[in-house]
């Protein structure tokens, strides 16, 4: 039977980057129209790709299909085509296409239905008109939120909820917002998590709440934290596959994350690092909400965002395509199995993505505002390229173990004894008293005890605010991580300047006047491993030891920083203004003079 297609038009206000994330976003267009959920199967090829088998239930009725991955070019367009293996329908295409129209944008939505039998041919008219309904109706809504006058993309009925349920949130409501890790905001997780659809449950992300919140990430990450300890949602360790970005392995607890996993979908092995591609990934707890397993759409734009272009080329086939892409990192790659490319695209046209036999290839760059992507395989393969700063919602491994909060409330969530777990870079902070132990000698040890434990709470006070951790305290020392260089060396700044406060504070230690105590620093960065030692999550390797020795380079009131932590883009605006000396010295556990910068004392 002959295929039938129509085609729509829309226009709107808003220009396609405003437009493309929710027209584009075929899981949560999927729920919000009321289509049933579908379970895939994933079918390995002799040739190392893939096939995806689908089934779902309409009404009475299983229907199953293969879903083919879509093809798409971010804030352009995307066709997606399935073909059904029972049924009244043989196959079901849709295309969008989106492109500039003055300030806002046009839009062209096209389906196209092949009929299987008499039954699917009577079907079609009633099909394509309630596509258009849908669609057109989904597109208003999707252009009123972008407008500011919706709250949420798409009228959800959310699950009723029982009064029971709801007394026992309000209860965790509370007793989130009685603790330092509220900001206020428990109420508004709570209602997010009654009533937000289900796309936005399968994976709650703090540093996307606190961007769709306006809110610090501190603040929402701890509120998260706290939250699992409420009973309102729950925290397990993904491992998220370094292709597709999907956990093809996961844990509740770092003591039993595996050591690597296999992403069926991509065809890979692949290990672990806390700073790549281990992610805290929150929940709703059962007892709050429980989510149906299922898929609305596997292979939507949205779905795997950080993926910018996937496009089917035929052997031998070259597509130059219009493209909005900013400059940045890339990854050309295929979605088979194979190698990969990366590109760090700063100026002119982007290169071409050139795919071989046993190589993706980078040419010659295209014309500004195009993509160009040739197959010289002997067989079809799926180009992509992908943006390689993916992970800004993602909350990290290495960063999470490095927040306070976390320290606090899940200080016996570490790796099983023996096990350590690579991460990419940190940054320590190293800190220690000068002349502690004429302090005690001066003050006696009851009064030197209570002020050092003091200066541990000012510490701690100075590093969660530029969101680190305190690893662990070393008699009056103490060591700290963050995830960023800038973090470490904005916290150091702020300690050697509201020392002197501190000083003024604590003049008169447990009843006795008290020397001003002077604090030496030193911070460095670098790649380490995660390891559990006495019963803590801890840091092992030479960052760690160049840190330490950093610190014992430091004469009192002042800061050391080696010489990759001062030469930082992020930390170089830091020491702008700064007194900073440069130096060097040889350090022990190091072959060579290691160069290093005295900052302050006079900060």
């Amino acid at each position: 039977m002959s295929a039938v297609s129509q085609t729509w038009e829309w226009r709107f206000q808003h220009p396609p980057a405003a437009m493309w994330p929710l027209l584009a976003d075929t899981a949560r267009f999927n729920e919000a129209a009321r289509l049933p959920k579908h379970q895939i199967t994933e079918i390995l090829q002799a040739d190392g790709s893939v096939h995806y088998l689908a089934d779902a239930k309409i009404g009475p009725f299983g229907i199953k299909w293969q879903e083919k991955p879509v093809n798409w070019v971010s804030e352009q367009w995307f066709e997606h085509t399935r073909y059904f293996r029972n049924g009244p329908l043989k196959v079901l295409s849709a295309e969008l296409q989106i492109e500039p129209e003055g300030s806002g944008s046009r839009a062209h939505y096209s389906v196209t239905i092949e009929p299987a039998n008499l039954l699917g041919k009577l079907m079609v008219g009633r099909m394509l008109a309630s596509t258009k309904a849908t669609f057109g109706r989904l597109a208003d809504e999707a252009a009123a939120y972008v407008a500011g006058q919706r709250s949420e993309p798409f009228p959800y009925a959310a699950p009723q909820v029982s009064d029971e349920v709801r007394q026992r949130v309000d209860r965790m409501v509370a007793e989130i917002e009685a603790t330092p890790n509220g900001h206020g905001l428990a109420r508004q997780l709570a209602d997010h998590i009654l009533n937000a659809q289900e796309v936005d449950l399968w994976r709650v992300r703090p540093l996307a709440l606190a961007r769709l919140w306006n809110c610090p990430p501190r603040h929402a990450i701890e509120l998260c934290l706290q939250a699992v300890r409420a009973g309102l949602l729950q925290l397990r360790w993904d491992l998220l596959c370094p292709r597709c970005r999907v956990a093809k392995g996961w844990s509740g607890g770092l003591d039993h994350l595996p050591q690597g996993a296999h992403c069926s979908s991509c065809n890979i092995d692949y290990e672990r690092d806390f700073s790549r591609n281990v992610e805290a990934s929150f929940h709703p707890a059962p007892s709050v909400r429980v989510l149906e397993s299922g898929e609305y759409c596997m292979w939507g734009p949205m779905s795997v965002p950080h993926v910018k272009a996937q496009v089917l080329l035929q052997p031998g086939e070259t597509r130059e395509l219009k493209a909005t892409l900013p400059f940045g990192p890339y990854r050309f790659r295929t979605l088979e199995p194979g190698p990969e490319a990366d590109v760090d695209w700063r100026s002119g046209g982007l290169p071409e993505l050139i795919l071989e036999d046993k190589q993706v290839a980078i040419g010659a760059a295209a014309a500004p505002g195009l993509l160009r992507l040739t197959n010289h395989a002997q067989r079809p393969l799926i180009a992509i390229i992908e943006d390689r700063s993916w992970v800004a919602d993602a909350l990290t491994a290495d960063r999470v173990t490095a927040v306070q909060t976390f320290r606090d409330l899940f200080s016996d969530d570490v790796l099983r004894p023996g096990d350590e777990v690579a991460v990419g870079r940190i940054a320590l902070l190293f800190s220690d008293l000068k002349g502690s132990t004429a302090l005690y000698q001066s003050i006696g040890d009851a009064s030197a005890y209570h002020l050092v434990r003091d200066h541990f709470a000012f510490m701690a006070k100075v590093i969660r605010e530029h969101e680190g951790a305190i690893v662990k305290t070393i008699g009056d020392a103490v060591m700290a991580a963050f995830v960023s260089p800038g973090q470490a060396v904005a916290a150091a700044i702020d300690i050697q300047r509201r020392v002197a406060a501190f000083n003024r504070e604590n003049h008169m230690a447990g009843g006795a006047a008290s020397p001003p105590i002077v604090i030496k620093l030193g911070v460095h960065s670098g790649p380490t491993i995660a390891v559990t030692l006495n019963d803590r999550l801890d840091y092992f390797g030479s960052t760690v030891n160049m840190a330490a020795r950093l610190q014992g380079q430091s004469e009192g009131g002042e800061i050391v920083l080696s010489a990759e932590i001062a030469e930082d883009s992020a930390v170089a605006p830091l020491l702008a203004d700064l007194p900073m000396l440069p130096d060097q010295a040889n350090l022990k556990g190091f072959g060579q003079p290691i160069r290093f910068f005295r900052l302050g004392p006079s900060l």
